[in-house]
């Protein structure tokens, strides 16, 4: 099967908001190709380690962001709407730099060996590592293995976002909590809040394909009986009690997940978001407050932060 693979040169901090975008209409799979990955493996400034990192494959500032689409006859007019929208995300204040476009067709067979060439065994907290479903790692003692297929591309793992939101969980989760991961994606969060003692995790995921990504990992990882997913919008109709809320989707729907989140939350519990951009930081910070959280941290890893709230006790 021929594929058109849509991409879009921008800045770094576009790319998160770029890939939800693509993803939002209809994308059927995404590669980031981030240049400050090139330049963390050169100064050893990232977490765990990168190899094999070939920078004729990268572009020469900001990043690439590559979509994969259905070839159809419809395909031409599908390919102005995601110019446009695109363009349109200027709107929110998001830096686009010098934008650009590129689309052209691949095989199958390609795109399905995309992720071998960028994806690689990546120690992402003190305990957790994350490792590709086609690399063989056994761990030091007490290591946390994360198992992943990225599948139709929902996340590694090893975006900072993500990073963030696994040190939080990794920090406060206590044994035999109960976690709502709402924007369960690939499922990463969901598994490491597993293995670092939770009883039972919930993710959440409007996309279906997110979550029958998120199944195939929540299965390679041996957690099907710990993990329950479900397509639902954020927390709406939610009935299920937590202990923690985990959250790494972009500030704008964040903050229509607040005020759900704090009811879903025991007393004491806790609120993890990510994805959060510095211009964001109040739009978020002020809608837990009103909210009845109260905000213990923010962390900082790149231009992405994360904000840990607590509910009153």
């Amino acid at each position: 099967m021929s594929w058109k693979e849509f991409s879009v040169y921008t800045t770094n901090d576009a790319v998160e908001a770029v890939s939800y975008l693509l993803n939002e209409y209809g994308a059927n799979g995404v590669v980031i190709i981030d240049k400050r990955d090139v330049e963390k493996a050169e100064s050893h400034q990232q977490y765990g380690e990168i190899y094999d990192i070939q920078t004729n494959d990268y572009p020469n500032e900001g990043a690439q962001v590559k979509a994969y689409f259905h070839e159809d006859d419809h395909w031409e007019s599908q390919k102005n709407k995601l110019e446009m929208a695109v363009k349109n995300l200027e709107e929110y204040n998001i830096p686009l730099g010098s934008l650009s476009f590129e689309t052209k067709t691949v095989e199958e067979s390609d795109w399905e060996n995309e992720w071998k060439n960028y994806f690689h065994v990546h120690k992402v907290t003190n305990r957790i590592t994350i490792v590709p479903s086609w690399e063989t790692y056994d761990g030091a003692e007490n290591e946390l293995l994360i198992h992943i297929d990225p599948g139709m591309a929902f996340g590694t793992g090893t975006h900072p976002t993500t990073v963030l939101s696994l040190q939080a969980l990794e920090k406060l989760i206590k044994q035999n909590d109960v976690v709502l991961d709402v924007g369960v994606g690939s499922g990463v969060l969901s598994i490491g809040a597993c293995l670092l003692g939770a009883s039972h995790v919930y993710g959440y995921d409007l996309d279906p394909v997110a979550v029958k990504s998120a199944a195939m990992n929540r299965k390679l990882n041996g957690l099907d009986s710990n993990i329950t997913l479900e397509k639902k919008d954020l927390l709406k109709g939610n009935l299920i009690r937590a202990d923690i809320v985990v959250s790494n989707i972009l500030a704008e729907i964040l903050v229509d997940l607040v005020d759900d989140a704090y009811q879903a939350l025991h007393p004491g519990g806790y609120f993890i978001t990510s994805g959060i951009i510095q211009s964001k930081i109040s739009l978020v910070e002020d809608k837990m407050t009103a909210a009845g959280f109260t905000i213990l941290n923010k962390v900082q890893m790149e231009e992405w932060i994360s904000i840990i709230a607590q509910k009153k006790g």
